[in-house]
């Protein structure tokens, strides 16, 4: 009867599977449609478009001269009798004047809103490439949660099968079969239920973060069973033996779109400059006037008259206004140029570390791959043999096949994290066309 209650355990152990299996062939959600799904209902790509419209018109307006002014005016009625004759002084005119802003103003502040309106499309370019890297990270946490439970139930079944053998042994007081084998079947039973609890409440989290960017009917699909293979935008990335210099990764990174939108951020404001040194020159305006005069009392008419003329200010006190605008502008413009420096810096060090990450997970599955799972499946029927020839322990073989499920669980973490980190390079390389 042992030698049936063993060859029950041996038959139900070894379906544990060495390597990842498929995990069935489903329809599903797919990392590449939540990515798409996710850009097209962005909300920020379009108010970014509408930022963009709204420059570009402002840009056109800023550029015009402002509108001439017209004056209608009756000037030196006498006040004694109103009579619009009496006083050759008195005429009703019509003037009109026209006021031209500083130097280039006009031509410097179209430019600049369009330097600004520039920005936008760099700016839509790296929030498309932040929203790929955000829902890839959180689809594949959602999908790691997914196929770890897959796995777990895969083996539940398998220990359920386990526990009634034991109970039927034991039961019959036949064979080898103890009442600490029955307890201990149950106990990893039990622990399997726990795991699946707290896998069950990882997926849900995940996805409701996911349901933020894709919506809810989208993200209550199950995903698909295959883990997706994610490209690295620059491939040698990932070989040990490349040495990326920092000019090298600084020339890729000069080109990302979040740094190019900062680039024309900083000519906006080199532009900007050039408009406080405008208010150096005077702002000019040009009068023109027309006046008619009625009749006189004995009825000779009197010559209209035309008045022309030209206004402007003089900046003569420049040191507490104009010199400190221009003092201003300069600040301004490199603390952009700071922001700059400081991202690139950031994005450097991030690049780096993830470079040193993915080598080394890259190590790590080969390792799990070639060596770790096909001995831990080997230690697992050695100690299973061992029961089997009364050499071993019941428990023993059991925690063996459970280090078997452990050391695939961890090998499924180690290949999403891999794509999570090739997810978060391909961010920073997103200026590689």
């Amino acid at each position: 009867m042992k030698q049936c209650l063993n060859t029950s355990v041996l038959t139900l152990l070894m379906g544990i599977a060495v390597a990842i299996p498929a995990w069935g062939e489903e329809d599903g959600l797919e990392l590449s449609q939540a990515i798409a799904i996710a850009q097209a209902r962005d909300p920020w790509l379009s108010g970014s478009q509408y930022t963009q419209d709204a420059l570009e018109a402002e840009a056109t307006s800023a550029g015009t001269l402002p509108d001439p002014v017209v004056s209608l005016s009756a000037a030196n009625l006498p006040v004694d009798t109103f009579d619009t004759g009496q006083e050759g002084m008195t005429q009703f005119s019509v003037g009109i004047t026209q006021m031209f802003p500083r130097g280039d103003t006009l031509a410097l502040l179209e430019r600049q809103k369009r330097q600004l309106g520039r920005q936008h499309p760099f700016m839509r370019q790296d929030r498309k490439a932040k929203v790929a890297a955000t829902v890839s990270q959180l689809w594949l946490e959602a999908y790691q949660s997914q196929q770890t439970i897959m796995l777990i139930e895969k083996d539940r079944d398998l220990f359920e099968q386990l526990v009634d053998v034991t109970q039927i042994n034991y039961a019959s007081a036949l064979g080898a079969a103890r009442q600490q084998d029955v307890i201990r079947a149950q106990l990893e039973l039990i622990r399997l239920d726990d795991r699946l609890t707290s896998l069950n409440q990882q997926m849900e989290a995940s996805k409701q973060l996911l349901s933020e960017w894709i919506g809810q009917e989208a993200v209550s699909q199950p995903l698909v069973s295959e883990l997706p293979e994610l490209t690295l935008a620059m491939p040698k990335l990932a070989q040990a033996s490349t040495q990326l210099s920092r000019q090298e990764a600084g020339q890729v990174l000069v080109r990302h779109p979040a740094v190019k939108a900062l680039d024309m951020e900083i000519e906006a404001v080199k532009t900007g400059i050039d408009l406080a040194y405008q208010k150096y020159r005077p702002e000019w305006s040009v009068m023109a006037k027309y006046g008619y005069r009625d009749a006189d009392p004995q009825g000779n008419e009197r010559a209209d008259l035309f008045t022309a003329g030209v206004a402007f200010d003089l900046p003569v006190f420049t040191q507490k206004k104009q010199d400190k605008e221009v003092v201003a502008a300069t600040a301004r413009a490199e603390s952009i140029k700071t922001d700059k420096a400081l991202l690139l810096r950031n994005m450097l060090a991030k690049l780096e570390q993830s470079k040193v990450k993915l080598i080394r997970l890259n190590e790590r599955m080969a390792l799990y791959n070639k060596r770790l799972i096909p001995q831990l499946n080997e230690q697992a029927e050695a100690s299973l043999e061992a029961y089997n020839n009364d050499d071993g322990d019941f428990a023993e073989a059991v925690r063996a096949y459970i280090d078997e499920l452990d050391t695939k669980i961890e090998f499924l973490n180690i290949a999403v994290a891999r794509q999570q980190l090739i997810a978060a390079i391909n961010y920073y390389l997103a200026g590689i066309e």
